[in-house]
């Protein structure tokens, strides 16, 4: 068995299959997987391991699952196969079926030829690099086989589960006939949407629901612009109240108004923590320390309490588990709620309450949420750098009088502008994230700080 080392990232382990690493790796990580969970909790080295298994519609994904779930039952546990499902469908069902943990074939919005693993613990805690992904990935090579194998068992319908827990927190009733244009990418969004279709009075207007793991119309990444496309063309020549995309495994999910527009994710999450904060007054509502201040404004104006976070799904919700928090939102279109099932993204609540929200009001979705687009955003800006830190440090004294923050690189507020500067976790990279109260500041600050990073 060969693999590069470097398909273990920070949240997930991913690379390009038969190239980064192949089929007798996915065999060895579910050895060095058990092996983790018993050392990480001693009990369950008394009882017998349940382990939760899904997959993507990726090429790759049924050979890599077959071999995953032969190396989790070669180390004794039994697997609960969940098939082809969401990344958040995965993460419900290993709270549902009271697994110790779970694994996910999936490469999310990565091109078609790349797979890899999302790894959890109970109630899906996720696994990153610095919470135990290092040890799997050190013992990967070292850990044999039980003397007894585990048992397999094909699990049914587990999405029809799902959408029965995540609508109990929704009044459906308020819903509107609502004409809806949707594009999934060919990819793992389609089946919870084609759900959420059966139970809301909504009419979808389907684009790429086919389940292609060539991704035929386009890549399944929303945070690339041509990637919209499809649906943005769809939308202008069709009457629809609202546009919805999302990514590969699912996990994150995008708006667009009725003219074809991308409605901020910072809005969105926004919108989102208000809609919340009406149901739990005061709570704690984390996001992530990339600028989007109208997340920061609604939380305040709504009674919340705002909790910066460093970017990353599992450092999110590592937090919010912390703090309390009951939602929280990421600039990339993660939307996370913090429940008695556990604390992970929950798009089909997002689209729910938001189908509410428009429904409440008499507004066009382009109306409604202009209201709330009063800032200048520079969009992210990645720069090739030699030295991470020394650029931090550069940026730092060059705005010594300003207030600084270290939690994610460096982040930097003066009333009229401000900015965060983080560095890639694979690369070496910096990513620019700045926004201002005006465009010729936002603008002139952009090209300030680019400078002093390059």
């Amino acid at each position: 068995m060969n693999f590069n080392p470097s398909i273990f990232k920070a949240y997930d382990v991913r690379g390009i299959f038969d190239q980064d690493f192949d089929q007798d790796f996915a065999y060895h990580l579910g050895l060095s997987y058990i092996a983790f969970l018993k050392k990480e909790n001693n009990n369950l080295e008394k009882k017998q391991i349940k382990v939760v298994v899904g997959q993507d519609m990726r090429l790759s994904s049924p050979v890599i699952s077959e071999h995953l779930i032969k190396g989790l039952m070669a180390s004794g546990a039994d697997v609960l196969d969940i098939g082809l499902v969401s990344t958040p469908t995965f993460y419900f069902s290993v709270s549902h079926l009271k697994a110790d943990g779970g694994l996910i074939v999936s490469a999310s919005h990565n091109p078609k030829e790349w797979n890899g693993f999302k790894v959890v613990k109970e109630k899906s805690l996720p696994i990153g690099l610095e919470t135990g992904l290092d040890w799997i990935r050190d013992n990967v090579k070292k850990v044999e086989a039980s003397s007894s194998a585990g048992k397999y068992t094909k699990i049914e319908n587990i999405l029809e589960e799902q959408i029965k827990h995540d609508l109990s927190y929704v009044d459906t009733g308020k819903i509107k006939n609502l004409e809806i244009a949707a594009d999934p990418a060919n990819s793992m969004g389609a089946p919870f949407l084609l759900a959420l279709e059966e139970k809301l009075s909504i009419k979808l207007k389907k684009i790429n629901f086919d389940l292609d793991g060539t991704f035929p119309a386009h890549e399944a990444d929303p945070l690339k612009s041509e990637n919209l496309k499809d649906l943005q063309e769809f939308i202008k020549n069709n009457s629809v109240d609202l546009g919805i995309t999302t990514d590969g495994d699912g996990d994150r999910v995008f708006f667009l108004d009725e003219k074809g527009e991308l409605i901020s994710p910072a809005i969105i999450r926004g919108v989102l923590a208000k809609i919340f904060l009406k149901e739990k007054p005061g709570s704690k509502i984390c996001y992530d320390i990339r600028p989007g201040k109208i997340t920061e404004d609604l939380i305040i104006e709504n009674g919340g309490i705002p909790i910066k976070t460093k970017v990353g799904h599992s450092l999110i919700k590592r937090q919010m588990i912390k703090e309390g928090a009951f939602f929280a939102g990421e600039s990339s279109g993660h939307f996370f709620l913090n429940l008695d099932i556990g604390c992970f993204e929950m798009p089909v609540i997002m689209i729910a309450k938001l189908l509410i929200e428009l429904s409440n009001t008499n507004l066009k979705a382009s109306q409604y949420f202009s209201a709330y687009d009063k800032y200048f955003h520079s969009g992210e800006i990645n720069r090739l750098v030699e030295d991470k830190e020394e650029v931090f440090k550069r940026i730092a004294h060059n705005f010594k009088d300003a207030e600084i923050d270290y939690l994610d690189g460096v982040s930097i507020e003066y009333p009229n502008f401000w900015f965060n500067v983080r560095g890639s976790n694979t690369e070496n990279k910096i990513r620019l994230n700045l926004e201002a109260r005006d465009e010729k500041t936002m603008l002139k600050m952009r090209d300030e700080v680019l400078k002093l990073i390059n």
